[in-house]
């Protein structure tokens, strides 16, 4: 008897239980499918019956939205010593006088419970056991429906992608090598802003954009700064949401205005390689840690090593500093990881297959695809080609 059910068995009737505010957490929400910006909770007694506790004004939206046996608000359940005046803490005691109600003795939650309701609900003598993976198994397998709405968000990850690359590939260089775009420098920062721009006329934001170039890109995750100059690779990595679905799209390309360096070449084939071993081993059954196995065997092939650059890294220094990939939905980055000692894929999963060389001198390529793992492969969500020119 596993410690869940020995609870059970002691305590009588038993629940499942998320709580927090459905815009910010991605677990609760994909419960609801509902947006709201207060706090709300969501209790699945063991007989199967759903209680969803909303804010007062929220619940005729609610009603149409939200598949429940009973949604209601927080007066509805309101303890012997009234509710607070805190929206968030009426809410957390309106979930411990419905379980009281209803003669819980025991909860189960996901990793998400804010630890103000978890604290009130074990003042009140509720055992409380946290599963780690609740709410986020199911969040894993997406059905046509959810596939549909990512392609969407891709879609426009993939027009702003483009729109960028070609406005640097196309960029005329002063004397020194500095883009120009209207009569000023073109910088990372204004990439950034007209990619924000372009995708909020289309539905989405972004947290933010990655226009990296040297000696930025040699960090993977700078978002980059200042003037972009000619004869250097350029990472754009852009991974907005919809805010209609609030799914994400995720993509990295590179670009190049002029000539190419030899080892850019060399590092982009490497990486395009790479890509193209991680998408081949991608299918159901399989690891994570197998399809980051598979990627890296390409990239040590042509002779790159995966490691964080040292504080003193010499001028050639160049590596893979990250794993493969991840999975992405409803949050940037989720679980299963493509990375050592991943656990294994089910159909379904969105996952990115992203790996990329960092070079101190010529800075970073990365190459970014966003596939639905299946039973036989993946079905790749990009079209956008991969190369470094783009005029």
């Amino acid at each position: 008897m596993n410690a869940h059910q020995n609870a059970q068995s002691k305590s009588g009737t038993h629940a499942k239980i998320m709580a927090g505010v459905p815009s910010h957490d991605m677990n609760l929400y994909n419960k609801l499918r509902f947006q709201a910006h207060d706090p709300a909770a969501w209790i699945q007694l063991d007989s199967g019956r759903t209680i969803v506790i909303l804010r007062d004004i929220e619940i005729p939206r609610g009603k149409k939205i939200i598949l429940a046996d009973r949604i209601a608000a927080p007066a509805e359940f309101t303890p012997a010593q009234g509710l607070s005046g805190d929206r968030p803490i009426a809410t957390a005691q309106a979930v411990v006088e419905c379980l009281k109600q209803e003669g819980v003795r025991s909860c189960t939650t996901d990793r998400f419970l804010p630890f103000y309701v978890a604290e009130m609900i074990q003042h009140a003598g509720i055992t409380l056991m946290m599963d780690v993976g609740l709410g986020l198994r199911e969040r894993r397998a997406k059905d046509a429906e959810t596939i549909e709405l990512i392609r969407t968000v891709q879609r426009e990850t993939e027009v702003a992608i483009e729109m960028a690359c070609v406005l640097i590939a196309r960029a005329k260089a002063d004397a020194q090598g500095v883009l120009m775009h209207q009569g000023s420098a073109l910088t990372a920062e204004r990439v950034g802003e007209m990619i924000d721009a372009h995708l909020l006329k289309r539905g989405c934001i972004t947290p933010g954009n990655i226009v990296a170039q040297a000696p930025h890109a040699f960090d993977c995750h700078n978002p980059g700064t200042g003037e972009l100059r000619t004869g250097l690779p350029i990472i754009v990595d852009v991974f907005p949401r919809s805010r209609a679905s609030l799914f994400h799209g995720d993509c990295t390309r590179c670009v190049v205005q002029g000539d190419v360096p030899s080892e850019v070449i060399r590092m982009h084939t490497a990486v395009a390689a790479a890509k193209g071993a991680g998408i081949a081993a991608l299918r159901a059954a399989t690891t994570g840690d197998a399809v980051h196995a598979a990627t890296m065997r390409v990239i040590e092939a042509h002779g790159y090593s995966r490691a964080l650059a040292p504080i003193d890294a010499p001028a050639g220094f160049c590596s893979m500093q990250h794993g493969t990939g991840h999975a992405i939905g409803l949050d940037t980055k989720e679980s299963p990881l493509l990375e050592v000692g991943a656990p294994e894929l089910v159909a379904g999963d969105c996952v990115t297959v992203e790996p990329g060389l960092y070079h101190k001198t010529f800075g970073g390529i990365r190459l970014e695809d966003m596939l639905i793992v299946t039973d036989s492969g993946s079905m790749n969500l990009n079209t956008l080609h991969e190369g470094l020119t783009w005029t």
